[in-house]
């Protein structure tokens, strides 16, 4: 069991993040914590982990949890016996096979005498069975040096497992055996995510915001269910709070143009009756009070639900805030884009492809490129793009304008600022405010125009990829993208989702998230082997 009581953390520059935190974790839940960037769930975990220090609150379980970061480089200097906490013991354990029994290595090794049988168990079921225990994790993937640190839940064997992003850089085989293993195990699970089809496999699932937590007894689907009727319910409330507010100003409108005409008639049937003008002055002044009062209570009134309509507006979900505007291509459907025929690339003079290439694109078509790591995928994407040739066979692309967006979005300079990388998207038919505009439609406000592109997080490059797109005179022909929900958070995923979803272009999209492929409408795929 795992509990949290109070929880606060405030960041070094002395910013609050999150303040009286409760959770409860009960044993053999299989828990899934999100939020959108910067809610604190990755702090949160380091404070469940002990790695972290709260400012206020308590952290109580009923073992020591096992963690699993989502940034492993900091490994890298380590070995895999050192990342995994089991240096010593194998250490003792060889020391004492080979005759050198001490206390010290005794105490070392606990009576853990199969240890290193754990340790090949483990690595071989992730499939890194070649790997030994003083390599150094700087010379992994980041896939590896996540299974290594995956295997180790098999080597420690603990009660509580506090996963943060763990399928980031897994392929689709090390995935299936990550999710076979969320089914089966009997651990108590705390597991940060953007991973759809993994956080179908959770429940409950704990939603960390602003507000605090907020539990929703079910998975994933269940919770972007009523995640989904609670927006309904915010839109109504926004339309009806709309109206009501057109309703006001036009009743404020009419109450003054009413009390206009009757200051008006008062004053002509005084001036008519020869009423005294000292007395006409006190007339008029009580007449624009009365007037005053009306329109103070009239403006009251409209002001009121303005704030109101402001806050709602300010509730609702960046996704349906955002305008997109892409343009269709002008290519039509069905025209051919890319022929590949009898294509292979070579490495170190070995083919790449057990069987070369044979397909064809067409405008309009949604795909997918489908593979293990190391599989080919990008060297292909390269081919496609003109950037390789097939050391074998063809690659003949008609003379179409693409755009490849990769996890790290890499079309935005690091060296621009927001403003001025939107306007080098910009083919001179838009004119400043117009650009602002738009930046604003993908959430850069004017405190964000000025700021570095390199500061942005991959989910502000990831809009302003988007906004860019959308700046330009003519939507792309082709969008690939490769692997664009690495680096996204669920709200940022559904802002790509529904943008891609707007575009009628070619689409190519290399990804291991299923649940994405299949929310942009894939429809065909090819498989490197």
């Amino acid at each position: 069991m795992l509990t949290a009581q109070g929880l606060a953390y405030v960041h070094p520059n002395r910013d609050l993040l999150f303040s009286d935190l409760d959770l409860t974790i009960n044993k053999n839940d299989k828990a899934a914590l999100v939020g959108n960037n910067g809610a604190g769930k990755s702090i949160l975990l380091n404070i469940l982990a002990g790695n972290l220090k709260p400012a206020a609150g308590l952290v109580k379980t009923s073992s020591k949890p096992y963690y699993v970061p989502q940034l492993t480089d900091r490994f890298n200097e380590h070995t895999i016996a050192e990342a995994l906490g089991i240096n010593h013991k194998l250490k003792a354990l060889h020391e004492i096979l080979n005759g050198n029994v001490t206390d010290e290595y005794l105490t070392n090794l606990n009576d853990d005498w199969v240890i290193e049988e754990r340790y090949r168990e483990a690595l071989t079921h992730w499939g890194l069975d070649n790997i030994a225990a003083s390599q150094k994790m700087g010379t992994l993937s980041g896939g590896q040096k996540t299974k290594v640190l995956l295997a180790g839940i098999t080597i420690h064997q603990p009660e509580i497992v506090l996963l943060d992003e763990p399928s980031n850089h897994l392929d689709s085989r090390s995935r299936e055996l990550l999710y076979n293993y969320i089914i089966n195990t009997k651990n108590t699970l705390v597991v940060v995510s953007h991973d759809r089809a993994l956080l179908n496999l959770l429940n409950p699932v704990y939603e960390l915001s602003k507000r605090g937590i907020i539990v929703y007894g079910g998975n994933y689907d269940f919770y972007a269910e009523q995640k989904t009727i609670a927006t309904g319910a915010l839109s109504q409330d926004v339309k009806s709070k709309e109206k009501a507010l057109r309703k006001a100003k036009e009743v404020e409108r009419e109450a003054m143009e009413r009390q206009q005409k009757l200051d008006a008639r008062g004053k002509k049937k005084q001036e008519k009756a020869g009423v005294a003008r000292i007395m006409m002055n006190t007339m008029r002044n009580n007449a624009e009070k009365s007037t005053s009062r009306v329109q103070d209570v009239h403006a009251e009134k409209v002001g009121a639900i303005s704030q109101q309509l402001s806050q709602l507006r300010s509730s609702l979900p960046d996704a349906d805030k955002m305008k997109m505007d892409f343009d269709n291509s002008g290519l039509h459907n069905g025209k051919v884009l890319i022929t590949v025929q009898d294509a292979n690339f070579k490495y170190q003079d070995n083919l790449l492809w057990q069987q070369n290439l044979n397909f064809q694109i067409t405008s309009g078509k949604r795909m997918a490129i489908r593979g293990q790591n190391g599989s080919g995928k990008t060297t292909l994407i390269k081919m496609l793009l003109g950037k390789l040739q097939p050391v074998i066979g063809l690659v003949d692309s008609a003379n179409v304008k693409s755009v490849y967006i990769d996890q790290d979005y890499s079309l935005i300079n690091p060296a621009f600022k927001v403003y001025d990388q939107a306007q080098y998207f910009n083919s001179g038919t838009l004119q400043e405010h117009e650009i602002k505009i738009r930046l604003n439609r993908f959430l850069f406000t004017r405190e964000d125009w000025d700021k570095p592109c390199g500061a942005l997080s991959g989910g502000e490059k990831m809009r302003l990829a988007l906004c860019c797109l959308a700046i330009g005179n003519q939507a792309p022909d082709v969008i690939i993208l490769d692997e664009p929900t690495n680096n996204l958070d669920l709200q940022n995923i559904a802002i790509l989702t529904s943008a891609i979803n707007d575009y009628r272009g070619t689409l190519i999209v290399i990804s291991h998230d299923e649940y994405f492929l299949k929310q942009v409408g894939i429809e065909d795929a090819v498989v490197l082997e």
